[in-house]
């Protein structure tokens, strides 16, 4: 009984410790940075006092589109952590969105596994004898 109890908190300190690593705001920043440059996107550091206070009043830490010379540029602003701004092409965007799903279904797969890991974990040490006969399948 101790050890279902210690097994149970265990998951329980588990989940609280992944969901609280995801819910990092600076965490999901540096993946989504990683994301950008590995997608061929360009930092463009804000190390002048009019960069820096340009970068006030953009979306921080949002890809927004922009238009520069009659093309669609893709901008990303990130005046907390690196004051810096990410650029890239319409190219280099798709490329992003590609890296980005792939990266969500390998998180998920993750997830699935640990989640089915720690549900084979508990039942493994549950005693279903306290419940009583279980019903059988009819065979026909």
């Amino acid at each position: 009984m101790r050890s279902m109890k210690l097994t149970a908190i265990g998951a329980g300190l588990t989940a609280i410790l992944l969901s609280g690593c995801a819910a990092n705001p600076d965490q999901a920043a540096m993946d989504t940075e990683r994301r950008l440059g590995a997608a061929g996107f360009q930092v463009k550091l804000a190390d002048t006092p009019e960069k820096l206070n340009h970068l006030k009043f953009m979306a921080d830490r949002r890809l927004m589109p922009t238009s520069k010379d009659g093309e669609t540029v893709w901008v990303y602003a990130d005046a907390k952590g690196c004051k810096c701004v990410y650029v890239g092409s319409q190219k280099n965007y798709q490329e992003y969105q590609r890296i980005s799903i792939h990266q969500e279904d390998l998180k998920q797969q993750r997830e699935t596994a640990q989640e089915n890991n720690m549900s084979a974990q508990t039942n493994a040490q549950m005693n279903w004898d306290m419940w009583g006969p279980w019903p059988r399948p009819i065979i026909y």
